[in-house]
């Protein structure tokens, strides 16, 4: 096949898979963009983790919280878990990479913040150990996940969101992760800022 060929099939399976995913997931994004409002309002934070590409996605989630998205406003409270290295390596080093994420969570976390769960598999072990730790502190939890959502999808409890990319591929899932990511931060600005009609 052709390269040309090969990167406007990408665009193609990109497109289609956001389409597949949109009326599946609007409500539960929606669901959760109201719960980060909530969050913040009522003076919480949200923690983001996930690995690889997945931990880029925390960050870009955290970034655009504490800077802005699309309008100018007032910073809200979000941290990615992925960003201090001498955290992450004192924490692998002294226990294991598994815990890298829920001893974080367990120790910025309080009652009432949320915990932003990104694996596109839903099984990502440190991962879903920072989600048995945000439950043990009353946090709830968005997740982000594809396929059949994993071990994750047995970790969900009842006011905890999961956002399940109905796709097969690391890429396609990832591409409607930040999708997601973007619709979360819009949601946000638009119910804060007053934009919702």
């Amino acid at each position: 096949m052709a390269l040309l060929d090969r990167i406007l099939g990408h665009f193609k399976a990109s497109a289609q898979a956001k389409l597949d995913a949109a009326d599946i997931l609007a409500p539960q994004i929606e669901q959760a963009a109201r719960l980060l409002v909530h969050c913040f309002t009522q003076g919480g934070k949200v923690l983001a983790c996930g690995n690889g590409g997945s931990a880029a996605d925390a960050q870009h989630f955290a970034s655009a919280m504490v800077n802005r998205f699309e309008q100018e406003r007032p910073g809200l409270a979000a941290i990615a878990l992925t960003t201090d290295t001498s955290t992450l390596t004192a924490i692998s080093n002294d226990s294991t990479y598994d815990q890298v994420f829920a001893r974080q969570v367990k120790t910025l976390g309080q009652p009432g913040d949320i915990l932003l769960a990104i694996s596109t598999s839903g099984n990502s072990p440190n991962v879903l150990h920072a989600v048995a730790a945000a439950h043990s502190r009353n946090m709830h939890v968005i997740a982000l996940t594809g396929r059949s959502g994993g071990r994750m999808a047995e970790q969900m409890q009842e006011d905890d969101v999961f956002l399940c990319v109905p796709a097969e591929s690391t890429a396609r899932i990832q591409e409607v992760h930040l999708l997601a990511i973007h619709c979360l931060c819009d949601g946000v600005d638009s119910v804060l800022l007053g934009a919702e009609e």
